[in-house]
């Protein structure tokens, strides 16, 4: 999985492309969680080019919202395919993350 890690003023954006699943979720992790380490408050997840996501995925999403939330932060979920939108709703991801439709509406979240 590639992950293209960017400023957009104050907000820290991700822009996924591949699998997210148990053999790239720890990269995944490690790059989010530095991010918030240096300070980061308010992150957007652009899933655009996503293929698949695992439950090892989703854990990562998790904790990064946990470590957010708790800095007074937020998450952002944006560009979803309907079949990785759905295996949020099925996890109940959908009730406590914003899931948007584009990188737009998400920076403008802020």
């Amino acid at each position: 999985m590639e992950i293209i890690e960017e400023k957009q003023d104050t907000v820290s954006v991700f822009r996924l492309n591949g699998r997210l699943d148990s053999n790239t979720s720890q990269g995944f992790e490690e790059k989010v969680f530095g991010a918030i380490l240096d300070g980061s408050k308010n992150m957007v997840i652009d899933f655009k080019d996503i293929d698949y996501i695992s439950s090892a995925g989703l854990r990562v999403i998790l904790k990064a919202t946990k470590a957010l939330h708790r800095e007074k932060g937020q998450i952002m979920l944006c560009s979803m395919q309907d079949y990785v939108k759905e295996v949020f709703e099925i996890a109940g991801f959908d009730t406590f993350l914003p899931i948007v439709g584009s990188m737009d509406e998400a920076l403008k979240s802020f």
